[in-house]
């Protein structure tokens, strides 16, 4: 049976609570980041036909298994993910909160624990299904020199066509579910499985509305800070600004300029 309603100072220590462990979790979660980026980027890369490099993130070290390698990249991806992901979902988390009204501490973190989960649950999954494609991506380009001459061609086709997703209809619909939160007062379910389906549905709309960007990330390089940083700027300026769609076009309209600039300079290098 549900406990007594959280009082006015109760509500207060929760709320600090909450934003203390998602500050605590931010942090961790950017060291960890930081700290992988640092160690591949003191790895160098291979260089390939066409004036780039492989990343070692897509290679299996000498003493490592692939079942070893995808595990290592998985727990880079999500610590990497929490840190991109976190600054928007937060204040979405926040809301989730503050509809649950009446309901006691306990069960509220625990709630908000589930939804958390769900959300990155559906990242891991994200991550599950990139690694094993850009391995193998990235040995058939070690092994087809055409290939991997024609990558930076790719690369930049993949920039322009993220950044004219970003006009479409779908990623319109998706950014929308994305910020569309449970507001102070609604009525929410108060059950754990309403709080992994929240989290589910919510990761969902977020991944497919970042989808673009992130493609941006990892043609560019999973494991460049620069990178990480511009997406997640990006990503949190139009979950979180007002009027979200017209962030996301404008977005939408560097990308694409990005994306010719990387069509004409690897044009002009071949």
């Amino acid at each position: 049976m549900e406990g007594p309603a959280i009082s006015s100072r109760g509500t207060r220590a929760s709320s600090h609570a909450f934003l203390g462990v998602a500050a605590l979790l931010f942090a961790a979660s950017a060291v960890t980041t930081v700290v992988g980026c640092t160690t591949m980027s003191a790895m160098g890369g291979i260089p390939m036909p066409g004036g780039w490099s492989m990343s070692m993130t897509w290679m299996r070290m000498p003493d490592q298994s692939w079942s070893g390698t995808a595990a290592a990249f998985l727990g880079m991806w999500m610590a990497m993910m929490t840190a991109m992901m976190l600054p928007s979902l937060v204040p979405m988390l926040w809301r989730y909160r503050q509809a649950l009204i009446g309901t006691s501490r306990t069960r509220l973190d625990g709630l908000t624990v589930l939804v958390g989960l769900a959300y990155f649950f559906i990242w891991s999954v994200f991550g599950a299904l990139i690694f094993p494609l850009s391995a193998a991506l990235a040995a058939f380009a070690m092994e087809h020199p055409t290939l991997a001459r024609a990558m930076p061609i790719a690369a930049g086709v993949v920039v322009l066509i993220a950044g004219a997703m970003q006009f479409t209809v779908w990623k319109a619909r998706h950014l929308a579910c994305c910020r569309d939160v449970p507001k102070h007062g609604c009525s929410m379910p108060t059950n754990a499985i309403a709080a992994w389906r929240h989290g589910l549905r919510l990761g969902v709309h977020c991944s497919c509305s970042s989808a673009g960007l992130t493609a941006i990330l990892l043609v560019i390089g999973v494991m460049n800070l620069t990178a990480m940083t511009v997406v997640t700027a990006a990503i949190t300026a139009e979950r979180l600004a007002p009027g979200g769609e017209r962030v996301a076009r404008g977005i939408g309209a560097v990308v694409i300029g990005a994306g010719m600039f990387l069509l004409v300079r690897a044009v002009g290098f071949g």
